[in-house]
């Protein structure tokens, strides 16, 4: 008789953590499950570990040698006979009744096809370091799905996965965020609202590299993009109030930034036409070199719309008029942020069209408490002194100097923010801006180093 679960945990060289995870399974208040251990080439003394439950009945070894994860996942997928599946990395570790509390919601609710719940992080010591709390599913309040359970300890159908194809092992990490894609597209999830877990958090796991992740995000992004065969065409206005302390006559390392703000929306898969906009007629001059091409085109902005205190929207509506080209897009690109690169904007516009939203803006997450003054001393803005450290979720801070709509929405609100709201995160490096001498300092540091290691920043190319 097969079981109700089949719980595989993949391990590789993370022997110091591996029989806290496998005792987890084995110590579970549901007893209907298999486990299956899957060990990718460990080089430590993994397989010693592993080997000590061969002789348990629940347990089924496999040895493979650096498959890596999305293929050790598929792997799993065709070993399991369980009604439902739950992975878990060999660093983690269960909650005594997670099995039980996940199952019970599958059985119960037969169109439901992912169960996922809470989870706290630990750190190598096993100390509490925070808590991931998810939104409230329930009654429909979650109407973005555009923040992808954790690809692990996450409790699935076996038959939908099947049905979906399992894991797309052209990528090698981010398997929990592809599968959500093309999951929530067919299939029903839900948060279980209490943690059932624990992720460790260290510096050799997956996580610690936020660079790769978001940029397989973003190929992901581009992949289902291409599926759906989206008009993604892009008007991109880049704003200037002039004057001769704006950044559009400054240069980092000789080049200029508003030529080289040019360049890189020049390399954009989406933009089709770049409009400067400035009440400074001196920035005409620089889109001179790109006089031979229809799609860089310059905006003489009333000087009165240009004011620190006014907002971009009236601007828009009349560029907008102007120049629109029957674009799908419209996107506010700002010269404060010259790391941004051409795969930020694409993918923003991406982020947009495959979740749906109206408008769209670049972020950071940011988990810090922040306070007003209200005359008589420093009040905490949102409460966030209530919350413990390890309760508080990350609010998101406006970085990098991105802002899209869909030029429908835009047409029917005449505001650049509007309807459904989502979110790009880009990497800590995009995120940093010019407002100050010390920016100018560290940008220039960052981009000579890329120069001199060679790789490409958008920032440094004329």
């Amino acid at each position: 008789m097969s079981p109700l679960i089949s719980v595989y945990i993949t391990n590789y060289n993370y022997a110091r953590f591996l029989k806290k995870a496998i005792d987890s399974v084995l110590s579970q208040s549901c007893h209907d499950y298999e486990l299956l251990i899957i060990d990718d080439g460990s080089t430590d003394d993994s397989k010693n570990i592993i080997e000590g439950y061969a002789s348990n009945p629940k347990i089924k070894i496999i040895y493979q040698h650096n498959k890596g994860l999305n293929v050790t996942n598929n792997i799993a997928i065709r070993a399991a006979s369980g009604k439902y599946i739950i992975r878990l990395d060999a660093d983690d570790y269960l909650v005594s009744n997670a099995l039980e509390q996940m199952s019970g919601e599958l059985e119960a609710n037969p169109e439901l096809g992912m169960i996922f719940p809470n989870y706290y992080y630990i750190d190598e010591k096993d100390q509490l370091i925070g808590e991931v709390v998810r939104h409230d599913f329930d009654n429909n309040k979650v109407s973005l799905l555009d923040q992808p359970a954790h690809g692990a300890c996450t409790m699935i159908r076996t038959d939908f996965l099947n049905k979906i194809g399992g894991y797309d092992e052209s990528f090698n990490c981010q398997d929990g965020y592809e599968l959500w894609i093309k999951f929530t597209q067919r299939y029903k999830v839900t948060n279980l609202k209490e943690p059932l877990f624990y992720y460790r958090k260290h510096g050799a796991n997956l996580t610690s590299n936020e660079e790769m992740i978001l940029q397989t995000r973003a190929k992901i992004n581009q992949k289902y993009i291409n599926k759906l065969q989206t008009n993604n065409n892009t008007l991109a206005i880049i704003p200037i109030r002039g004057g001769d302390k704006d950044l559009a006559f400054q240069t980092i390392n000789g080049v200029n930034i508003l030529t080289a703000k040019i360049n890189m929306l020049l390399k954009s898969t989406y933009v089709e036409k770049i409009i400067i906009s400035s009440p400074d007629s001196r920035i005409e001059k620089y889109i001179t070199p790109y006089k031979t091409k229809k799609n860089v085109l310059f905006h003489f902005r009333n000087e009165t719309e240009a004011r620190i205190n006014d907002n971009l929207n009236t601007t828009i509506f009349d560029i907008s008029n102007k120049f629109d080209n029957k674009v799908a897009n419209l996107a506010i690109i700002t010269l404060e942020y010259p790391l941004i690169r051409k795969e930020h904007i694409d993918d923003a516009i991406n982020t947009m069209a495959l979740f749906g939203t109206d408008s769209i803006i670049s972020v950071r997450p940011d988990n810090a408490i922040f306070y007003q003054h209200h005359g008589d001393g420093l009040h905490p803005i949102l409460n966030r002194d209530k919350f413990t450290k390890l309760e508080r979720e990350a609010l998101f801070k406006q970085l990098g100097g991105i802002t899209a709509v869909r030029k429908v929405a835009f047409d029917e609100s005449k505001q650049m923010l509007c309807g459904k709201v989502g979110h790009v995160v880009i990497d800590q490096k995009a995120g940093l801006g010019l407002f100050s001498n010390i920016d100018f300092e560290i940008i220039s540091d960052i981009t000579k180093k890329n120069q001199s290691s060679n790789k490409t920043n958008d920032v440094i190319e004329q």
